[in-house]
């Protein structure tokens, strides 16, 4: 590896991948009907505002701290940067296989907005744009982590299968899909196209 006479890694050294767009479709919408329920049901047009999803559970400018942010005491308010949940059909078909169970809903684990052919979807770096052809912009802050909460929602709708609650956290890694922000407002619908703007991005070493 080189550098520079103050240490600095050269460009060339950068393991960096360049800025490209990719596009898919959108198959499902769905929004909570009950706020204290996570889960989620079809909807024919996903109306969001910079808020997130109103009425939703994970709608807010600001959200408590929880599990996932042990650097901060539990309750502490913070920027809600986990308004929308995006997924795969592809993936959410892939670890259903994976679990032995027929089909793997995404209303079962909260999911809004459900996409079709973007290969990897759960992969794709923080700072990528999702623009919807309706207008909205999401921002995605990184993929979502799969838990055990989840996963007893999907026991619930798979009687006859055992260890699922514990099973879903291991199998849906990295294929959970992403959560992210409103960029831009508007109104989500089935059957419109998402181009995913994927920035440029690096492995910083």
């Amino acid at each position: 590896m080189t550098a520079d006479l103050f240490g600095r890694e050269q460009a060339e050294d950068l393991i960096s991948a360049p800025a490209r767009k990719v596009s898919g479709t959108v198959v499902q919408a769905l929004a909570t009907k009950r706020p204290e329920d996570f889960r989620t049901e079809w909807t024919a047009a996903l109306k969001i505002g910079f808020e997130g999803i109103p009425g939703d559970r994970h709608s807010g400018f600001t959200r408590r701290s929880g599990g996932r942010e042990p650097w901060y005491p539990n309750g502490t308010e913070m920027c809600n940067e986990r308004q929308i949940s995006v997924l795969s059909a592809e993936e959410l078909a892939a670890v259903a296989a994976d679990m032995g169970i027929e089909r793997l809903e995404a209303g079962w684990i909260g999911g809004n907005v459900v996409t079709e052919g973007i290969p990897r979807l759960s992969l794709v770096p923080p700072r990528t744009r999702l623009v919807f052809a309706g207008g909205v912009v999401l921002r995605v802050d990184g993929d979502n982590a799969p838990c055990r909460i989840a996963g007893k929602a999907i026991a619930e709708r798979c009687p006859g299968h055992e260890g699922l609650d514990l099973l879903f956290p291991k199998v849906a890694r990295r294929r959970r899909g992403l959560v992210a922000y409103v960029e831009r407002p508007g109104v989500i619908r089935p059957g419109e196209a998402v181009t995913a703007h994927i920035p440029e991005h690096w492995l910083y070493r």
